[in-house]
């Protein structure tokens, strides 16, 4: 029987397709990956409620925007870990440190405020560095995912509010933590060099709790670089800043080239995470370029004020460390809140002076999720794939 033109023309192009994309390879690079949780560990940048369990809620107007009441976070309303767990259509994650309300079943959030990778020296009130830094976080998890599955054997509601066994194994494992290793630094008066200096011990503590999860069965991780920390109110009024020192955005150059190396001494971890450990997939994830092109080009992108917090007190970039967002004074006898909101939180970049706001956090989630800044560069929802 002779074929038509048609079905021969049919014909030749999948026996093309199949030589240039083997079936098996095809398919497995098209199957979006189902992470039934999600286990997150950094710092304020992705906490939803873990510093605020265990020293104090944060007051409004945190909150505002999203959740119309503080929610843990610092911010006006959701952070890109939110959204993340959105994308992947699962709850937003519950603080491992909030015994109140919370549900575990789709994974848990062990970043707290303030969190280094390497333990400080200091108490939170003395520097402002919380003492649950990374090392103390992988305890948290190992704790929760021996005693969760023994909690799961009671039955009930229990076993509603615990996540299974193979989540630990099909999760996504988050990471978003290094900025405060650096600002530590400077805070204690070290210079750059000296800040520079330390970096690899950092990378080096990061990389074995990324191998002790590995240990634990976790195979999929997704690493968030450090941002610009040069472009942060906070920054740019606490330390001493020469004109020579800041770029045509505004931001202080020293500061972020600081974090650009920290950056690179990640990926090449990565890297060699990537060797040391064949049967994950690591994606690690440029969010300081994602930032720096917010802020430097805010008014590209719908932003304005990029250096001033949305939420402060005063001063050139509306940043008070004495009366800081939510603070109050008394007058008369009667309190009146002074780190009043901004009218327009979807208009700014920076809210609190050291964190974004919900717009902000929004874009960048949006410029991250398809990939565009991953190496390798694969969208979120097929992170479980190596390439």
């Amino acid at each position: 029987m002779e074929l038509s033109n048609s079905k021969l023309v049919f014909l030749l192009v999948l026996l093309v397709l199949l030589v240039v994309f083997p079936f098996s390879n095809a398919a497995k690079s098209k199957s979006p990956c189902d992470f039934p949780a999600v286990f997150n560990f950094g710092d304020s940048n992705s906490d939803t409620g873990g510093l605020s369990a265990a020293f104090g809620q944060t007051g409004p107007p945190a909150g505002e925007t999203y959740f119309g009441a503080p929610a843990g976070r610092y911010s006006d309303g959701r952070l890109v870990i939110d959204f993340i767990a959105e994308s992947l259509g699962l709850p937003h994650l519950s603080a491992f440190l909030d015994a109140l309300g919370s549900n575990f079943s789709h994974g848990a959030n062990f970043a707290t405020a303030g969190s280094t990778i390497r333990p400080q020296n200091t108490t939170l009130h003395q520097s402002g560095f919380s003492p649950i830094s990374l090392n103390v976080q992988w305890y948290e998890f190992n704790d929760f995912l021996r005693r969760s599955q023994i909690i799961r054997t009671k039955g009930d509601v229990f076993s509603h509010l615990m996540p299974k066994t193979k989540h630990f194994s099909k999760g996504l494992y988050t990471f978003d933590i290094g900025q405060n290793d650096l600002t530590a630094g400077y805070f204690l008066n070290m210079s750059t060099d000296q800040v520079r200096a330390y970096v690899p011990d950092v990378i080096d503590q990061f990389k074995t709790v990324i191998q002790d999860i590995y240990g634990q069965g976790g195979r999929y991780f997704w690493i968030h670089n450090t941002g610009p920390v040069g472009c942060l109110p906070y920054i740019l009024d606490r330390l001493l800043i020469t004109a020579g020192q800041v770029d045509k955005a505004g931001c202080a150059s020293p500061f972020n080239e600081v974090a650009q190396y920290f950056n690179s001494e990640l990926k090449e971890a990565v890297i060699q995470l990537r060797k040391d450990l064949p049967l994950a997939a690591f994606t690690y994830v440029d969010v300081y370029s994602v930032k720096y092109e917010l802020i430097s080009r805010a008014n590209k992108h719908g932003f304005e004020h990029p250096l001033q917090a949305c939420c402060g007190h005063g001063g050139k970039y509306n940043y008070n460390i004495n009366h800081g967002c939510g603070s109050k004074i008394k007058v008369k006898g009667k309190e009146i809140m002074i780190g009043k909101s901004c009218k327009n939180p979807s208009l700014r970049i920076n809210w609190d002076g050291v964190h974004y706001t919900e717009a902000a956090n929004k874009w960048m989630f949006e410029q991250i999720v398809n990939g565009a800044y991953s190496d390798p560069p694969l969208p979120l929802n097929m992170a479980c794939h190596k390439q």
